[in-house]
């Protein structure tokens, strides 16, 4: 991609109404567009890296066994109303202008979608287990929108539901799952906690979410630093102390932000929604099912969050929008572009500051502020040694390479 040909363009300024880093910087890097409170649009180089991170979850996703499937944003009033959930205060409705009541309401989670989707699918044991998830907009009425893309009311989600014959296979799975999701977040260049927490409105059971710790968050977690593992403050007292078999003192308190939950559901929805198959036995028995979450954009402004300097964003290199970030000083040159046209033709993504407008410290501040991994710089002085500069944004210094070499050097 030519930086010329880039519609957006960064800023010097944070919006004065944004006080959480992960807004300021997406925001003055041109990675979204802040629509509404809570409500953001992803622009070419945030759907970039928005896309990186769906690649990732699908790839944990498919090699634990989920299938990919996409179900509609409007959800019938006849779905939710078994489980209780239509009247609840989360939930967005949509009517049309000539009708009186709402007999829709748009998706903010989808058990009730997929459980009577499954009904048609199942009968047997012998249909069990299976698991299915999609990538799709989720929209919730959070009454307190804020701290850019951690907290929204219109998001990205990967939600996944598995159906299983038994809680054991329901229990197994479940684990299967927890590690895909610490392989998808350190491959997202963070490190999450398996926290344990209360169910909410999915289940009356007791859930795990995965914690990153950051001040900015607005869970509190207490950790157990030998097990890596931790506890939610809204359980720490009773039950959930006695669930772990652990005493409080010794555990540290920490602030993080919840970036993945997941969710024993038992038999809540297969009950309610009358999902059955016929054990070897031949009698009937409700489905066990379970549910994971992830939000992509809260797992972009967590890594934002985590990842920066005074001078703007350090992207993992997994989910960064390029991977280099070529810079051409003195005006144009053959030599830029013929590097450009090399690491392109490669494979190797790279954001080509090409700008004939702006001088080289405007070039290396937007370079700093949006956060490639490698930032390579073409000059005259670079091109007198048959040379080019190379420096990885979280480190200070440079190398100088040969430009016969960059490709091998950066792969």
């Amino acid at each position: 991609m030519r930086f010329s040909q880039l519609f957006t363009k960064t800023s010097k300024e944070a919006p004065a109404d944004e006080e959480a880093i992960n807004a300021k910087l997406l925001i003055r890097g041109g990675f979204v567009f802040k629509n509404s409170a809570g409500i953001y649009s992803f622009l070419p180089l945030g759907f970039r890296v928005l896309t990186k991170i769906a690649n990732v979850i699908r790839e944990e996703m498919n090699a634990i066994d989920g299938q990919e499937i996409f179900m509609p944003s409007l959800v019938e009033k006849k779905y939710m109303e078994p489980t209780g959930r239509w009247n609840l205060d989360v939930g967005y409705f949509a009517r049309a202008k000539n009708e009186e009541e709402a007999n829709f309401v748009l998706g903010w989670s989808h058990e009730e979608v997929l459980t009577a989707i499954a009904s048609k699918f199942i009968s047997s044991y012998k249909d069990l287990p299976f698991a299915a998830y999609q990538i799709q907009t989720k929209f919730r009425h959070e009454a307190r929108a804020k701290s850019g893309l951690l907290r929204g009311r219109e998001f990205m989600m990967k939600d996944l539901y598995s159906f299983h014959a038994s809680q054991e296979s329901l229990n197994e799975y479940y684990a299967k799952a927890a590690q895909a999701y610490h392989k998808i977040f350190e491959r997202c260049g963070l490190k999450s906690i398996y926290t344990l927490a209360a169910g909410g409105i999915f289940t009356d059971k007791f859930t795990h979410e995965f914690q990153v710790v950051s001040d900015v968050g607005e869970d509190t977690i207490y950790i157990n630093e030998e097990k890596n593992e931790a506890i939610n403050k809204e359980v720490l007292d009773g039950k959930g102390l006695n669930h772990l078999g652990w005493k409080k003192e010794g555990l540290i308190e920490k602030k993080s932000i919840e970036v993945g939950n997941i969710f024993d559901q038992g038999t809540k929805y297969s009950e309610a929604l009358g999902l059955e198959f016929s054990d070897e036995s031949g009698d009937k028995r409700p489905v066990v099912m379970g549910a994971y979450g992830i939000g992509l954009g809260r797992v972009m402004a967590t890594a934002v969050e985590i990842h920066n300097d005074e001078r703007g964003i350090m992207w993992p290199e997994n989910i960064a929008p390029f991977k280099a970030h070529l810079i051409v000083m003195d005006g144009h040159n053959k030599e830029a572009d013929q590097v450009y046209s090399d690491l392109t033709k490669a494979g190797i993504e790279v954001l080509y500051d090409d700008r004939e407008d702006k001088t080289p410290g405007e070039k290396f501040a937007d370079a700093d502020l949006i956060g490639c991994p490698i930032r390579l710089v073409v000059s005259k002085k670079t091109i007198a040694q048959d040379s080019i500069e190379l420096k990885h944004r979280n480190q200070k210094e440079f190398k100088l390479i040969k430009l016969t070499e960059i490709l091998k050097d950066i792969k």
